[in-house]
């Protein structure tokens, strides 16, 4: 292990400050040192495509671009059940055919579930698809600039404030179809660290949840500190959604989960496929 501390980027969302409060704060013992830089998804994938950070939480989406520098790490992301992006819409029961669509990234898992989802219920296809902010994409849809917004995050939570409707929740499609649990965010970590660091990396990021887990109320200044002015409770309710035994370990469920999107995604080419190890942990 190096002496300088791993460069690690991770989002200010609460599952990610809760996962790793412990770590951060070296709270756990004998666990690498960690300089955290904040950034939205779309910002750490980008990075992980140059390179750039020793650790990253990106979405699985990225996975195939990155693996040969990155090793995805057994534990830290986020899988989960009921708690897939929604396409909404201003009214209910909108056909999507031809229709303008707001995202919030195309290099996303939240995307690649959505044009699975298309492809099995808009035969015909949907329109222009327009990337932008995910706190945008609500508003957007409110004022009629798209048809439809996908979203994350809280937004399950605070679309109907906008008077928006749900026309469909991406999770509960991959789920009735695959039986698996959604794969969302990612863990990765550089190969070149070598597999004792990253063996001693993925452990101290389970300790760090465990203790998260064991006394929430430690988490709770960092958490709100990064929640962007979110609501205590909506932030309780984000962590109970995407931090979970999948956080602590991928295990068989979630390994099939990522393999199984990845290889769908592959053959609707909406990704190149997967070396048959890519997905192999030191």
């Amino acid at each position: 292990m190096t002496s300088e501390p791993l460069r690690i980027a991770y989002s200010p969302c609460p599952n990610d400050t809760f996962v790793f409060d412990a770590l951060a704060h070296d709270r756990v013992l004998g666990a690498p040192a960690l300089d955290v830089t904040f950034a939205d998804i779309d910002v750490t994938n980008g990075m992980a495509e140059r390179g750039e950070f020793d650790v990253l939480k990106v979405s699985y989406a990225v996975l195939p671009y990155v693996l040969g520098d990155y090793a995805l790490l057994p534990c830290g992301g986020a899988l989960g059940r009921g708690c897939g992006p929604l396409v909404l819409t201003r009214e209910e029961g909108v056909d999507l055919t031809g229709r303008t669509v707001a995202v919030p990234s195309e290099r996303s898992t939240a995307y690649l579930l959505f044009r699975l989802w298309a492809a099995d219920t808009v035969p015909e296809g949907v329109g222009e698809i327009v990337v932008m902010p995910f706190h945008e994409i609500m508003p957007a849809v409110r004022d009629g600039k798209v048809d439809a917004g996908l979203v994350i995050h809280e937004a399950r939570f605070t679309y109907q404030d906008y008077g928006l409707h749900k026309l469909a929740d991406m999770g509960e499609h991959w789920e009735s179809t695959t039986g698996l649990p959604i794969p969302l965010g990612a863990i990765i970590a550089k190969r070149s660290l070598g597999a004792d660091a990253l063996r001693l990396l993925a452990d101290s990021i389970r300790t760090s949840v465990r203790a998260a887990w064991n006394d929430p109320e430690v988490s709770r200044p960092y958490v709100m500190e990064h929640a962007q002015e979110m609501d205590p409770a909506v932030a309780d309710q984000h962590i109970g959604l995407y931090v979970n035994e999948f956080t602590a370990d991928l295990g068989e469920d979630g390994y099939a989960a990522v393999r199984g999107l990845l290889t769908r995604a592959a053959a609707e080419g909406l990704l190149p496929p997967l070396g048959p190890n890519a997905l192999d942990f030191p």
